[in-house]
């Protein structure tokens, strides 16, 4: 036989394009519509059903960038339509090749009910099915006018420079039948031929599908499609009814619309957006029983409640019957890397405790399918919370290293261990097609061994879900011959499924770290200081107002509290503490952080009065709110302030720069403002390598190839200008004052030494006015490391700083939390810092042959994607060098620099609440239980990296104690030993332990 598939295979395009799509809709009549644009933010339905709306036109421009339009639709059902299904079609200016990136609508009926959504792949609104004819309708479409900003640099993220043009155009009001014989034509054609073209040509398979398709083009009368749609179907039976092979993969395909919480658009937005993709799901699962939905990150169904309760009633009851699923446990899908250890908690805290009050559900797998890169914490968080699987598929857009799994234990720092998933499909918005079912089953790295794979399916980033298109193909391809098994089911019948199987599946140890989106460690930096210093003000609002509520009976502010923490958990979504956001989401969380500031100093403010009782005399009390003792206050307590001592300081002006010494460290500043020298007095050791200057400012050209907010490449570091050119070197107390510019931006910096302190302080000032450019600051250390400690969530993570493989070389920019440590046997140096994230750590040998291990932090980016202000203007950082410091060194003064000491008036001295005799645990958390009770809970953790025994002391009589998971409910396995008012603890390496202690009210 000749070969002409070429000549069959253009032909079905043809005809899919031409006549055969269009004759979906048969037969059409206009629409006739009003419109009404409100004026600055969305309202709610009634406000705009009482507006004066305006005849509108098929043609008519409407929605400024951001805008909102309320088009009111009316139209008859024609006579002649009985027993037919009509639908309304309606094209508001949708962009054609992307969902969720441009107009969506919400349709409601006339008395404020939500039908469904409308969006760029979902243009359809059904009106009857069948119609009696003759029937009048209306439908009221709230229309956002969300402007598209995926490519290159953008004003319409920012309101202020969006302006006021007129972004879309309505192209098309009408009436339809819709030809459901035609559409599962559609249908059937639309699998047959993605599958045939993914067979290989030598298939037999494939030339009968061919051969099926051409009988079936045969039998289409191509000028009555309608009359001959179902004889056309029939030509296709026999190939759609071949079943698959025994061996065929397994696909459980799982329906989703990843929404991101803000993104290319703001937070506000994002409400809307979960309501229009509930909508639209809700609507699936009247007409498809078979059909699962799974939804993750409580926050969003809290918003669906709060602001659509007629929706989320629907939702409950969907849930019930088991087709809308919440999974993934969290308050959102978090950034991993950057949440501090109790945020990183509270996700889960929040996120399963919602899904336990509102659906009664515990929620077992883990959903983070795009989130950039994953904690080495992150395996033990989700046992502690109940859960038992994890799912992510961001691994796959390594650049570098192709992951080894899809299916696999992965241990966390402390040896915990769980079973997690990538899908194959390397997407988490499938559209089931045959490129992607053909793509997971030979990328599937586990044959052999496993059988099976997830595919989330839908619309997703901006929303919308899946589409009855999608189901359609999931049915046809159940059990078809070429083709993975496809079925839809719940993420946990997956998960239990793919787990029984695999026998012995392979272990990964340590953090999932992503070979991209590097830059977002560093980006928006006043997002990442809001977070880190909400954080610290979170942990000190709790342990004061729960050391004042059980000494002084002060009103422990639950409320308050799980308000406040909601927000700064969403503030933690992966687009918008990574940077990631348009410049509207980065303005609004700037002033949340703010508002959120002032409420929690006002907590901790009256909790610290509570405590401190009257001054006597002019008294003053020290509060010392972190983890370790510090100058002779207890941790978690405070005592009246001592004289201050005289300064120890010394600054001694040499010819060219200066000198600092305290008795522990001497500093050397030369002329150009450069730290030439750091000896450790102690240890009788240099710091700064032979030759080489530390905290030395660099400047390098930033322009990642492809995504600006997100990614760092690696040949940034091609070019590089050193800044050691000074306009000002001069002492400033007990301290020097460095003034620097350079381009466009100016930076001050004052070195200094704290009296009794073996740190070396920099607090930096830049006014920064740099455009794609990149600020580092380099420490040069004499020290052969090969590998640097970096803090995570309760613990910190060993990286190499060699590049012997690809993976290692993969690992040039690294997120650190409040230090980052290099040593070798009995010396070591940490950098210490406020809210510095993004570091990198390299290594040469010199030609002694002694090593200089350069660790540098990451202070500011300038990328313009997709905010292009991003990080203009005035910023602070404060970091610290540590020389001759050990990891537990590098713990504590890391915890002290972030959480100074507070100076209240008042008379009275307070001891902690509880306290620890062992300085390698960790307490992150005091406080009240959720539940009300009184109770007082403690988190708490190894922090060093070896197993530790310790004793937890209550400062109240103690009535018993229970060891608990991340939620304080008790764990039926453990069992806390209890002595008196203490507790004895013997943990593991980085192990998590959180303890609820109940006080004896009758003492």
């Amino acid at each position: 036989m000749h070969d002409d598939r070429t000549l069959t295979e253009e032909r079905l395009d043809r005809a899919l394009r031409e006549r055969i799509r269009p004759a979906v809709h048969p037969r059409t009549a206009p629409l006739e519509f009003e419109v009404w644009h409100a004026p600055g933010e969305p309202v709610p339905f009634a406000e705009a059903m009482a507006a004066p709306f305006e005849p509108g036109a098929v043609g008519d421009d409407w929605g400024p960038a951001w805008g909102t339009s309320w088009f009111r639709v009316t139209g008859r059902v024609p006579a002649d339509w009985a027993g037919e299904t009509v639908e309304a079609v309606i094209d508001l200016g949708f962009a054609k090749d992307r969902p969720g990136f441009s107009a969506e609508a919400l349709a409601h009926r006339p008395d404020g009910g939500v039908v469904k959504a409308l969006n760029p792949r979902n243009t359809w609104l059904r009106v009857g099915e069948p119609v009696a004819g003759g029937e009048e309708f209306t439908y009221v479409l709230e229309a956002a006018a969300n402007p598209e900003i995926l490519d290159g640099v953008s004003a319409l993220g920012d309101r202020k420079t969006a302006g006021g043009e007129p972004l879309y155009r309505v192209e098309r009001m009408d009436l339809a039948v819709f030809d459901r014989q035609v559409w599962e034509l559609v249908q059937d054609l639309e699998v047959l031929d993605q599958l045939m073209r993914q067979l290989p040509l030598g298939s037999a398979r494939r030339w009968e599908i061919l051969r099926a398709v051409e009988r079936c083009l045969d039998a289409l009368d191509l000028d009555a499609v309608g009359a001959s749609a179902p004889a056309a179907r029939e030509r296709l039976r026999a190939v759609l009814s071949s079943p698959a092979h025994a061996s065929a993969h397994r696909l459980s395909a799982v329906g989703h619309a990843h929404i991101d919480s803000a993104w290319l658009w703001p937070l506000r937005e994002t409400v809307r957006k979960v309501a229009r993709t509930t909508s639209n799901v809700l609507a699936l699962m009247d007409d498809r029983p078979e059909f699962v939905f799974a939804m993750s990150q409580a926050q969003q169904l809290d918003w669906l409640r709060e602001h659509q309760p007629a929706l989320y009633a629907r939702v409950k009851e969907k849930a019930a019957a088991g087709q809308f699923v919440p999974v993934g446990g969290m308050w959102v899908e978090s950034d991993t890397n950057m949440p501090g250890s109790e945020a990183l908690a509270r996700q889960f805290v929040y996120g399963k405790r919602f899904f336990l009050e509102e659906f009664g559900i515990e929620t077992e797998e883990v959903w983070l399918p795009d989130s950039f890169g994953y904690s080495a914490a992150l395996p033990q968080l989700v046992k502690l919370s109940g859960s038992r699987w994890f799912l992510t598929q961001k691994i796959s857009w390594n650049t570098t290293n192709p992951f080894p799994h899809h299916s696999f234990l992965w241990e966390g720092l402390d040896g915990t261990r769980v079973f997690t998933h990538f899908p194959p499909v390397d997407t988490y918005v499938a559209e089931l097609s045959g490129e992607e079912l053909a793509h997971a089953e030979e990328n599937f790295r586990d044959k052999g061994h496993a059988t099976r794979s997830l595919v989330p399916f839908g619309w997703g980033d901006g929303g919308g879900g899946p589409t009855r298109e999608m189901l359609a193909r999931a049915e046809r391809l159940a059990d078809l011959e070429g083709s993975p098994r496809v079925t839809i089911e719940r993420p946990a019948d997956f998960f239990a499924a793919a787990e029984a199987e695999y026998e012995r599946p392979p272990v990964w140890l340590g953090e999932l770290y992503l070979e991209l989106h590097r830059g977002t460690y560093t980006s928006q930096a006043r997002t990442k200081q809001g977070n880190r210093r909400s954080e610290h003000l979170l942990r000190e609002a709790e342990l004061w107002a729960a050391t004042a509520a059980v000494r002084t009976g002060f009103p422990y502010p639950y409320e308050e509290l799980d308000r406040i923490w909601k927000s700064v958990l969403l503030h933690q979504f992966h687009d918008i503490l990574p940077g990631s956001s348009i410049a509207w989401v980065h303005q609004e969380a700037e002033a949340t952080y703010a508002r959120i500031a002032g409420e929690l100093e006002a907590v901790i403010g009256a909790a610290q009065r509570a405590l401190a009782g009257a001054p006597e005399g002019g008294s003053t009390v020290v509060f010392n709110s972190a983890p370790h003792d510090r100058a002779g206050i207890a941790a978690g307590g405070a005592a009246l302030a001592p004289r201050d001592p005289e300064p120890a300081v010394e600054v001694e002006e040499l010819g060219s720069g200066f000198r600092l010494d305290n008795g522990l460290l001497r500093v050397t500043v030369d002329a150009r403002g450069l730290v030439v020298s750091v000896v450790d007095l102690v240890a009788g050791r240099e710091t700064v390598a032979p030759g080489h200057a530390a905290n030395l400012l660099q400047v390098h050209p930033d322009l990642p190839n492809r995504w600006d907010a997100w990614d760092v490449d690696a040949f940034y570091r091609n070019t590089v200008t050193d800044l050691t050119e000074a306009d000002v070197v001069r002492r400033s107390g007990d301290g020097v004052e460095v003034v620097r510019t350079f381009g466009s931006s100016r930076v001050i910096q004052l070195l200094s030494l704290r009296p009794g302190a073996r740190r070396l302080d920099i607090d930096t000032e830049v006014d920064w006015h740099e455009r794609e450019k990149f600020l580092k600051a380099s420490f040069p250390i004499d020290v052969r490391a090969d590998h640097s400690a970096a803090e995570t969530q309760f613990g910190h993570v060993r990286r190499p700083t060699h590049t012997n493989t690809s993976w290692e070389a993969a690992k040039f920019e690294i997120c650190a939390h409040r230090f980052l440590h290099v040593g070798e046997e009995g010396w070591g140096a940490a950098l210490i810092n406020d809210s510095t994230y993004g570091h990198d750590v390299t290594r040469t040998v010199r030609e002694d042959g002694s090593t200089t291990t350069t660790v540098r932090l990451s202070l500011l980016r300038a990328p313009r994607y997709p905010d292009p202000a991003t990080d203009q203007g005035v910023h602070r950082l404060r970091y610290a060098l540590l020389p001759g410091a050990t990891i537990g060194d590098a713990v504590r003064e890391g915890w002290r620099l972030g959480l100074p000491e507070r100076r209240v008036a008042g008379g009275a001295g307070v001891a902690p609440l509880v306290s620890v005799d062992e300085d390698a645990v960790v307490v992150t958390a005091v406080k009240l239980a959720d539940d009300g009770s009184g109770d007082v809970v403690v988190r708490l953790h190894e922090a060093h990296g070896g197993r530790v025994s310790a004793r937890l002391t209550a400062g109240f009589a103690l009535a018993g104690a229970s060891v608990t998971d991340l939620l304080e409910r008790p764990l039926a396995d453990e069992r806390a030993e209890v002595d008196g008012d203490a507790v004895r603890l013997v943990l593991r390496p980085f192990q998590i332990v959180t303890l609820r202690l109940t006080p004896n009210d009758e003492v």
